[in-house]
């Protein structure tokens, strides 16, 4: 049996700093208040709709980028989203959750950022 998604989620943070990147842990759901009202939280979470088709990840975050030739000298963040899976995790465009969750990876890097699964941190930090 492999690795936990919560000991990979520990291991890819710990990492972050030694690869000039910062990631915060994103917690995602619903609640009801004391007064009965419905309380969403997390990044993109605007409705059950939206969540259905579009799941943001469990670290969000920003990456140092040193920009090339015609910004030379300045650096930028670049936006990150990485969603954490378990060693035994297999992907299957029959789940629902993988499949939002891979369609807000694509958002984010139509935009420019990095969005990706992950069972470490070379997952995060060695393009495959």
């Amino acid at each position: 049996m492999g690795n936990s998604e919560a000991l990979n989620q520990q291991q890819i943070r710990l990492a972050a700093p030694h690869n000039d990147t910062m990631l915060w842990r994103n917690n995602v759901g619903a609640c009801r208040t004391d007064d009965g009202r419905q309380l969403r939280f997390g990044l993109g979470n605007d409705s059950a709709k939206i969540n259905r088709h579009l799941k943001s990840s469990d670290l969000i975050g920003v990456k140092k980028i040193l920009i090339q030739p015609w910004m030379v000298g300045q650096v930028i963040g670049q936006f990150i989203a990485v969603e954490v899976k378990s060693d035994d995790f297999v992907a299957r465009e029959s789940d629902e959750r993988y499949v939002a969750q891979r369609n807000f990876h694509e958002c984010v890097r139509n935009f420019g950022g990095a969005g990706m699964f992950a069972k470490n941190a070379k997952d995060v930090w060695i393009p495959q």
